[in-house]
Order: C-alpha cells, then sequence, then structure tokens
C-alpha cells in the first residue's frame, strides 16, 4: 500500500483486511475519513509528488504554497464537510500517439487532485480485497514487468497461441450508472456516492479522464468481474495441473494465452465467444481490426506492454521468448531527448545531462528485462549525437566534435547516462504436456 502516517496506513490495513475476510460487506461512514486532515494532507503529498501541469485554474503547487498550503486544505476540508465542493471540468490536452493519432488527457485542479486522491486512499483498500491476481496496472506493488514475466511463463509452459484484444476507447467509454452500481456493492455511503457521481459528472456523461488521480482505480473496478471470468475459465480448463489457460490484464492492455496443442481449438474460439459476451454487458467494445490472434510456434508475434513478444531460438537450439521494444518506443525516446534539449538548451551543460538522464534512466529501467541490447546500442548512439550536436551548436560549431570530445568525455567527465545492462527475466524452464 501506499506508504502514509501510521494512522492512516492503520485505517486502509483495517479497512483491507474487513474487506478481504468479508467478501460480500458493504462499508459505511467512509465520508468522514475523505474529511480529515491527515488525509488531505497525505493526498496532497502524493499529488506534489507526481507533480503535473496545473488544470484549468491555472494555479500550480508554487501558487498554492506561496497563498498558504493549510489554508488551501482547510479550505477543500470546510467545502467537503458542508458538501459545498463542486469538482472543475479538466483541462483537456492532445497527446501524440505515434500513429497520427492523438490521446487526450484530462488534468484535473490540484483542488480536484487533493479531493479525488484522499477518496482514492479510502476506497482503494477495498476493492484492492476483490481484485484478482491477473491484473497488473494501476495497483499498489504490482507493476508491468510482472505482468510480461507471467505472459513469458505461459508461453514457456505451452500455451503459444496468443489472443492479442485491444479495446476501443476504453476510458472513453465507460458508463458512469454501470461503475456506479459495481461501487455501490461494496459501498452503502451516500455521501461518497454523491461525491463520484459529481466526478464523473464533472467532464462529460460518460468516460473517466485519462489522468485522473481516481480514473485508474475506476477502470480496473469497471473491468474486474471480466478478470473473475477469466480467472474461473483459466480453473476450469485446467488439466492433471497444468494450465491450457491464462489471461493477463494492464488497464486496458489484455492477452489471453491458449495451449497449442490442437485438441484446445475449441478453448480458443469459445474464450473469445465468452470475453465478448462480458464485455457487451459493460458496452465495451473490442476493436476488431486491432485484435488479433497469433501463432507464436508459426512465427507469430504480438505486443505488451511496450514489448514485441516471440519465440525465437538460440545457438544451442532452445526455444525463448524474445521481448524486444517496440519500434515507436525507440522513436518516442528519442522525441522526449530532443524536446528536453530544447526546453534546456541556455542551462549550464551539467543541468542539461541531468535533465537528459532523468529520462534516459526511466526508459531503460523499463526496457531493460527484454532482449533490448540492439535497441539499446541505436538509442544510446542518437542521445549521444543530439548531446554532441547541442554542445557544438552552442560553440557555433557544425558537427558532432568527434575529434573534440572522445566518448570518455561525454560519458564520464560530463556524466551522461551509460548504464544499458540488460537484465533478464528467467522464467522456471516449461514441462512438455
Amino acid at each position: 500500500m501506499i506508504k502514509a502516517s501510521i494512522s492512516l496506513q492503520e485505517l486502509r490495513r483495517k479497512i483491507y483486511s474487513k474487506a478481504k475476510t468479508e467478501k460480500h460487506w458493504r462499508f459505511w461512514g467512509l465520508y468522514c475519513h475523505i474529511c480529515k486532515e491527515e488525509v488531505l494532507k497525505e493526498s496532497y503529498r502524493l499529488a506534489k509528488a507526481n507533480n503535473g501541469a496545473h488544470g484549468i485554474d491555472g494555479k500550480s503547487f508554487e501558487d498554492i504554497e506561496a497563498e498558504g498550503l493549510e489554508g488551501f486544505l482547510e479550505g477543500i476540508r470546510q467545502e467537503l464537510l458542508t458538501r459545498a465542493y463542486r469538482p472543475m471540468p479538466n483541462r483537456r490536452v492532445e497527446i501524440p500517439k505515434g500513429n497520427g493519432k492523438t490521446r487526450t488527457l484530462g488534468i484535473p485542479t490540484i483542488k480536484d487532485r487533493v479531493v479525488q486522491g484522499a477518496l482514492k486512499l479510502i476506497l482503494e483498500p477495498i476493492f484492492e480485497a476483490d481484485f484478482k491476481g491477473c491484473s497488473y496496472g494501476y495497483r499498489p506493488k504490482r507493476h508491468a514487468h510482472q505482468a510480461i514475466d507471467r505472459v513469458t511463463k505461459g508461453i514457456l509452459h505451452g500455451l503459444t497461441r496468443v489472443v492479442d484484444v485491444d479495446l476501443s476507447g476504453y476510458f472513453d467509454n465507460i458508463r458512469h450508472h454501470i461503475l456506479l452500481e459495481k461501487i455501490a456493492r461494496r459501498v452503502h455511503d451516500d455521501e461518497i456516492m454523491h461525491l463520484l457521481k459529481l466526478i464523473l459528472k464533472a467532464n462529460g456523461k460518460k468516460g473517466v479522464p485519462q489522468g485522473g488521480i481516481i480514473s485508474p482505480l475506476l477502470s480496473n473496478i469497471y473491468l474486474n468481474e471480466v478478470d473473475e471470468m477469466m480467472q474461473r475459465a483459466q480453473e476450469v480448463t485446467r488439466r492433471k495441473g497444468y494450465n491450457n489457460l491464462d489471461y493477463i490484464r494492464s488497464a486496458d492492455d489484455m492477452v489471453i494465452l491458449v495451449h497449442g496443442h490442437p485438441n484446445e481449438d475449441w478453448l480458443l474460439k469459445k474464450i473469445q465467444e465468452r470475453l465478448k459476451e462480458e464485455l457487451d454487458k459493460l458496452q465495451v467494445q473490442m476493436n476488431e481490426e486491432k485484435t488479433k490472434i497469433v501463432n507464436l510456434k508459426e512465427g507469430g508475434c504480438f505486443s505488451f506492454l511496450g514489448f514485441d513478444i516471440r519465440l525465437n531460438k538460440n545457438r544451442e537450439g532452445k526455444t525463448y521468448v524474445s521481448k524486444t521494444p517496440r519500434k515507436k518506443k525507440r522513436k518516442e525516446i528519442g522525441k522526449k531527448i530532443k524536446s528536453v534539449l530544447k526546453a534546456n538548451w541556455n542551462k549550464p551543460l551539467k543541468e542539461v545531462i541531468q535533465a537528459v538522464n532523468a529520462v534516459i534512466r526511466g526508459w531503460v529501467n523499463y526496457f531493460r528485462v527484454g532482449n533490448s541490447n540492439s535497441t539499446f546500442c541505436k538509442v544510446r548512439d542518437d542521445i549521444e549525437k543530439k548531446v554532441r550536436k547541442l554542445v557544438m551548436r552552442r560553440k557555433k560549431l557544425k558537427g558532432f566534435g568527434w575529434k573534440r570530445w572522445s566518448r570518455e568525455d561525454i560519458y564520464k567527465r560530463c556524466g551522461l547516462y551509460n548504464d544499458y545492462r540488460i537484465r533478464y527475466i528467467y522464467p522456471k524452464a516449461a514441462s512438455s504436456r
């Protein structure tokens, strides 16, 4: 769970324990916790740690603290206590997706972030107790590498046919009435439900905004019954201790793994039908053009969480699961570095390098668990050229300065990030069927 003050940690622990042991319990009396000073302070701390741009009101964290943080939080608390709080619409920002299309982010005001964060702190432990092991996105103590590891293990255990599922505009099409019904099964608190309704309706008649603090939790709640169905399907199709099916989801990115044996052809067809039935109940559409079936034993490849995944053979002829960064991810890091260099053009070189390193470090740490060596070489060379070109332009010179600065100068003296070591995930070897 999120690190917080002892009393808040204890409250969250008790809520989680109660929810875990009593699956049909409906929680009441939660609203008073949302209004607590320590909950609002913790929510503000978490919001500030994530930083982020200002909302529609134009106020930044610096502005708020200059005006007085205590007064800001007390104002929110009084609005919540008197039921006068009303969320503002999100500031909409278009983010390029790399395929010519854009993704719309909804950026709440800091005030709304604090309220959403407080609500999340209290609701999260209830629903964490209900979430399934196949769900990895936006959850405490869970991350994308665990999901990729599970996919790898499934493939090595013979689950070599993949249903690569693509959902059409998932976040934008979540139906509010269905979502609120799901939450009400666990929350018997009219004031909490009213607050949730205000937050949802502030930004339209359907959907949860990507960028909202509480949106990830709500998106997981919405798909939890799909996860339950897929988990049951895995259990009933298990034979002699071996899985014939696995399902892994991270937010709206989901894959179904089915055993490659011809006897399981019926299962491949049936599980797609059942998934569609469950999604239809939620009014969630699969993108028929992008959803595909891939047979890895026939040389197929699918993408999951930024990696292209396929079966390969090493020099000894042994099969292994290859996980390489997608080409568009390599292009994205190049664009990010370019924008960082442009934004820091007039700053001292040391500060420029620090800003560049922060971007590289996060990207490399994510992709170093795969077969990324070749991609890393290209990315490292590209970034080095961009940095060299920046320094040369500052001196009003052309070229990359190969004769002026050796690689030792760039990496050791200037401090440009250079830890591109691979750390492979080694799942246990599969047994033959």
